[in-house]
């Protein structure tokens, strides 16, 4: 697929740059990014890192705190934007395909059935730990304890991402293996739910 790693290619170009230039610094940006639901995947972020441990470059705790810490951040981006614009922001991100009115309110759900453990759990879930953050801010659940759990899970998936870079040292590339059907999907998705959003909003004003 070319037209995949024609995309990929330049998103781990900026990646390696942004950290190797940075230090623990674009660890925090770049983990910031991802969890703020923009599609930066940690599964290329966490494991550099973790080879760049593996050269001394940097501490395993280290980069598993930067990790948690750009993470924790980017949930607050996401907290913020659910707790100002709740559910009528979800709606209206709905008609452009970025939210699933459908995965907001089982994630809505989820809180309310199972409370902020909600929040620690999905931190390990590939794709879904990035979206939690906006039905927990509409929910207005307290800030402090979505922070912790946030936290904790956060530092468990850091850790783990990262002891795998250390282990494969300078082949730490090889994850992008193991990863690679769940980047083509989240990107098909994305592309499309783009471009249904856009059919949307063109067919809405024509009719206007």
């Amino acid at each position: 697929m070319e037209w995949l790693e024609s995309i990929l290619k330049p998103v781990t170009a900026f990646i390696l740059s942004v950290i190797s230039d940075w230090g623990y610094a674009g660890v925090v940006v770049c983990m910031t990014i991802e969890s703020a639901c923009i599609p930066l995947p940690s599964e290329i972020i966490m494991p550099f890192s973790g080879y760049l441990v593996s050269t001394g470059r940097f501490t395993l705790w280290g980069v598993v705190l930067a990790g948690a810490i750009g993470n924790v951040i980017g949930s607050w981006i996401g907290y913020w934007l659910g707790y100002v614009g709740g559910r009528p922001l979800a709606e209206r991100l709905s008609r452009w395909r970025i939210i699933r009115m459908d995965e907001y309110d089982r994630a809505d759900g989820w809180l309310k059935r199972h409370g902020l453990q909600v929040a620690f759990w999905t931190r390990l879930v590939p794709i879904v730990r990035t979206f939690v953050s906006f039905p927990a801010g509409a929910a207005r659940v307290p800030l402090l304890r979505f922070t912790i759990y946030t936290f904790l899970g956060s530092c468990i998936w850091a850790f783990g991402l990262a002891w795998i870079g250390v282990i494969f040292g300078e082949h730490w590339e090889r994850i992008r293996g193991v990863w690679r059907g769940v980047d083509v999907a989240v990107l098909i998705a994305l592309l499309v739910l783009m471009a249904l959003g856009l059919r949307a909003h063109l067919k809405s004003g024509r009719s206007r």
